[in-house]
């Protein structure tokens, strides 16, 4: 089966923050420190916004199939959100892939649902549960425990609350980059900047993380192994160290130095 490794990045919805709140004298900065304010108060601290006030700013991620492995943002650093998601929602319908996520379940998905309900985007295969598709019924991207979509951090967590941990902190005690320079609380600060390439760089080597977390997670099950998992990892180097992408290269380096 095709593996699909996905992540998304995202910034306030500032159109729908001054829908819902009647902010339309303010500016873009100022919209979203109220949005931020009013979540506080909600949540007595986090500024955490819902999930359907999260606008998809960069889509990355690593495609594995039995010819070769790529990593790549979908779309270009000026593309609308609507065609981004259009385009990960494409990817499904042409491959089929088993879609693998870091909390992708509890927050990369439901963002996706919203935003595509919000511009009327169609993805019959994504949201098939066996009405055209029999294999559907059984292993579908919307069950929590169905195999087409993995969430990596809510299946080893036992899908238990208690005991999920951060991708970055799993990735480096295993051995691999995890964070590099930047994290996602200052994707907003980084938007405004107009560095949308940073976001797109930052988002790719999460992806990157969470591969190489679930070649770790295939080893562990059975589904490879040793050899298989290391023939895996060597994929991988080769096609970081072929793109010959100064960030790509950068998180070579720190993994073949951890």
């Amino acid at each position: 089966m095709n593996i699909l490794v996905f992540d998304i990045e995202t910034i306030p919805d500032i159109e729908s923050g001054r829908k819902l709140y009647k902010l339309n004298d303010l500016s873009d900065k100022e919209t979203a420190e109220v949005m931020y304010t009013r979540r506080r108060q909600e949540t007595g601290g986090s500024e955490f916004l819902r999930h359907y006030l999260q606008r998809v700013v960069a889509i990355s991620v690593v495609l594995r199939t039995s010819e070769r492995i790529s990593v790549w943002s979908l779309g270009d650093p000026d593309s609308p959100e609507e065609e981004i998601i259009q385009r990960f929602y494409d990817g499904i319908e042409r491959f089929s892939p088993m879609l693998v996520s870091w909390n992708g379940r509890g927050f990369d998905l439901p963002v996706l649902h919203y935003r595509a309900l919000i511009h009327g985007i169609s993805a019959p295969r994504y949201w098939e549960t066996g009405n055209e598709d029999q294999s559907f019924k059984w292993n579908n991207y919307l069950s929590r425990f169905h195999e087409r979509h993995t969430d990596l951090m809510d299946v080893l967590s036992g899908y238990e609350g208690r005991a999920v941990a951060p991708l970055d902190q799993i990735a480096s005690v295993c051995g691999f980059p995890g964070k590099m320079g930047m994290s996602g609380d200052k994707v907003w600060d980084c938007f405004m900047a107009g560095d949308i390439l940073a976001i797109r760089n930052y988002c790719e080597t999460d992806v990157l993380n969470t591969y190489l977390v679930f070649l770790r997670y295939e080893l562990m099950r059975g589904r490879k192994t040793r050899q298989g998992y290391e023939e895996g990892c060597e994929q991988l180097r080769k096609m970081l160290k072929s793109e010959g992408k100064p960030h790509l290269q950068e998180f070579l380096d720190a993994w073949n130095a951890a």
